[in-house]
């Protein structure tokens, strides 16, 4: 893509829009020039929880994503982030590559993987590559979903079962989740919170003081089996982000508590 070949007036959403994740400033700083010459909208991160908190919340065409990196590293953060955004096409870049880290990052879900310092020319034709390969991946998905709506179309309606109506609220000390507008408060106060991180107290809240695993939370919340390892990487970041939102200090938490090894509970009463 050249710059030139991009139209100012046209709808900013038709261009891609590619996250750098590095910790370090200056490498960002030079992606970014490299791809906004092309034309490209760059966001950056500077750290894979940074990361997947933008794409919660920002649809992402690609990343390009460091491997070494403080907290949680490109292998973590493509292992949660495949999850987050399917759709988005991941670039791996490392200066300390070998085989083994290569076919790691592929067999995580990465697209491409490349050695710092890349050349300018071999950056773009990866990028340019991935969203290429993203483009035939939507318009499979595309048509997969317009065969599944003609189906359902096709299928008789049916009628439901009467039955006891789910309760609107769930309440447990000071935390009041009205579970049909997905409104959490606490203490007061009308909390931000995103849906999975909705989806994943009301699930802690209906089992109060029973530990429940990773994997356990990652199934019945997201509907996504991940093994051990997988399921560690992403219920970490959404419940740091859920404590940061919910507990009073969230460096001592009150409602969310840590069993080691074992997985997570919510606690229906406050330690003594």
């Amino acid at each position: 893509m050249n710059t030139s070949e991009i139209n100012p007036d046209a709808n900013p959403s038709l261009i891609p829009h590619i996250l750098v994740v590095d910790d370090e400033l200056a490498m960002r700083e030079s992606l970014r020039e490299i791809l906004e010459q092309e034309g490209f909208q760059v966001s950056q991160a500077d750290s894979g929880e940074a990361a997947l908190e933008i794409l919660e919340r920002t649809p992402i065409e690609l990343m390009l994503l460091d491997l070494k990196m403080k907290g949680l590293d490109g292998l973590e953060t493509t292992e949660a982030a495949k999850h987050l955004s399917p759709e988005t096409v991941i670039i791996m870049l490392t200066a300390h590559g070998t085989l083994e880290s290569a076919i790691g990052a592929m067999r995580y879900g990465a697209f491409d993987y490349l050695l710092k310092p890349a050349a300018v020319a071999d950056i773009i034709a990866s990028v340019q590559r991935g969203l290429t390969h993203r483009a035939q991946m939507m318009r499979q998905r595309d048509l997969v979903g317009l065969m599944q709506r003609a189906i359902t179309e096709l299928q008789p309606a049916t009628v439901p079962l009467p039955g006891k109506s789910a309760e609107r609220h769930l309440k447990l000390r000071e935390i009041d989740l009205d579970l049909q507008r997905h409104v959490a408060v606490v203490r007061g106060q009308l909390l931000d919170l995103t849906l999975t991180e909705f989806r994943m107290l009301v699930y802690l809240m209906e089992r109060p003081d029973q530990v429940i695993a990773p994997r356990e939370l990652v199934g019945a919340v997201q509907g996504y089996r991940a093994d051990e390892h997988e399921a560690r990487a992403i219920v970490r970041v959404h419940i740091r982000r859920l404590r940061q939102k919910i507990e009073p200090d969230p460096d001592q938490p009150e409602y969310v508590l840590n069993v080691r090894g074992v997985g997570y509970v919510f606690a229906s009463a406050k330690a003594t």
